[in-house]
């Protein structure tokens, strides 16, 4: 990152607050900042990055002024800051002693928007691939640098889940100096290594998962093929117009990453069919959960961005569908079928609807071959900010020797490893999560 360019931008971002609220036992205000789209040159244009703030109504206004933030990093990519209804679980922990900042990271939520409508209004498909180079870690990571800043705030604390654990290694690497401490849960990612690396250790991961959930439910088993086979010789719509493929039903298999929605999936197939006129035919109530899970029309970032994320130096090129061959166990022809986990493939492009308009883009960012640097590993093996991560022993989305052999390359990274929480840990206990890592961090710092 460019410290330079960054120092001198600093005081020049415009910020205000739009609103305030107070109800539920907090107090929420809701900031914008205007912020350059290239952190990197000295290109005029801005976007702008919303941010909310949630303080607990415990603390005055007095008090709460004098709360040290807490910046929170959401997963992802593509995925807006959590819209909470009260304090609970961590953010109920953490506004004990924190004002929460709850980003939009750029392109998603009240941020600059990013989506199929807008980004043709970029121009053309290069002019658009172009454009989402400025949406990574390195300029999530600047934003909230100069959000920092217009702040007033000292070195702040962050609190990266998944994506934002990533984003929360970049933050290390690059602008260290803006943070007292950091917590993760979920996102310690490889800091070298091909994309390919990952989906490995994915495919193998989600295997022992499928075995795992068809264990506890052996009768969905039996569900999962018969609607593996309708699906092979019967058409079938979602609300959206688009398919219903083999394909695109083993995306259920998101369900698997977590405590807390594993069980889930039990009740979406449940009543997965149902009898009409013509035979049996999937069921309306089945079908709109399906297009719930497999549709990207509110996080198109996701499906363009996500092997981005591993991206340093080469072309991703569709990794996860490269390494699909080597696991043909996963194949949507297999017999018993398996479920996917989170990989994106680029068929995605031809069966979404949303995603068609961005089919090209997509191939130019899976082929883009000089993508910059996300993390810095001698400034990692140096690191004098206190870091405590949870490692999910288990967790099918970011695998655990991989966050390890992160863990070890930063210096003065604590880890605390469990198998009781699977990808959405934060989301079952996350009160007693959050105050572990806080414990874990001050005791070192």
């Amino acid at each position: 990152m460019a410290d330079v360019q960054l120092a001198a931008l600093r005081g020049q971002v415009r910020h205000k607050v739009r609103a305030r609220h107070e109800f539920r036992g907090m107090r929420t205000f809701e900031h914008l900042f205007t912020v350059p789209l290239n952190h990197f040159s000295t290109d005029p244009e801005t976007i702008t990055v919303f941010a909310r703030e949630y303080v607990s109504a415990s603390h005055s206004e007095e008090e709460a002024a004098r709360l040290p933030w807490l910046l929170f990093l959401q997963g992802g990519p593509g995925g807006r800051g959590n819209r909470f209804g009260s304090l609970g679980g961590w953010s109920k922990a953490a506004a004990k002693d924190f004002r929460i900042l709850m980003l939009d990271q750029r392109g998603t939520g009240l941020s600059t928007p990013l989506d199929r409508n807008t980004l043709p209004l970029r121009g053309t498909a290069k002019e658009q691939a172009a454009y989402l180079e400025h949406f990574r870690a390195d300029s999530i990571v600047a934003d909230a640098e100069l959000i920092r800043d217009a702040l007033g705030s000292p070195p702040w604390s962050i609190y990266g889940q998944s994506y934002g654990g990533f984003c929360a290694l970049t933050y290390l690497s690059f602008a260290p100096e803006g943070l007292r401490e950091a917590f993760i849960t979920g996102g310690l990612p490889p800091l070298t290594g091909p994309a390919d690396d990952v989906y490995r250790a994915t495919y193998k991961r989600v295997a022992a998962r499928n075995a795992q959930y068809f264990g506890w439910y052996p009768e969905d088993r039996a569900t999962v093929d018969r609607i593996a086979r309708h699906l092979r010789s019967t058409p079938e719509f979602l609300p959206d117009g688009g398919p219903l493929t083999v394909e695109r039903f083993q995306m259920a298999g998101a369900f698997l990453g977590g405590n807390t929605r594993v069980d889930s999936l039990h009740y979406l197939l449940e009543d997965a069919f149902t009898e009409t006129a013509g035979g049996s035919r999937l069921s309306d109530p089945f079908l709109e959960q399906m297009q719930g899970i497999v549709s990207r029309r509110s996080n198109p970032l996701y499906a363009l961005m996500h092997e981005s994320i591993y991206g340093q130096g080469e072309a991703t090129d569709w990794s996860a569908w490269r390494v699909l061959r080597e696991y043909p166990e996963f194949g949507p022809d297999a017999d018993p079928l398996l479920l996917t986990g989170e990989m994106v493939y680029p068929w995605y492009f031809d069966q979404d609807p949303a995603l068609r308009p961005l089919r090209e883009v997509a191939e130019l960012l899976a082929t883009k071959s000089d993508w910059k640097p996300l993390y810095d590993v001698d400034r990692l093996a140096v690191n004098t900010v206190p870091v405590a991560a949870a490692v999910y022993s288990d967790d099918i989305y970011v695998d655990r020797n991989l966050s390890l052999n992160t863990a070890s390359a930063v210096r003065g990274l604590q880890v605390w490893e469990t198998p009781d929480f699977h990808h959405d840990g934060i989301a079952d206990d996350g009160e007693g999560i959050f105050t572990r890592l806080l414990g874990m961090a001050r005791a070192r710092s």
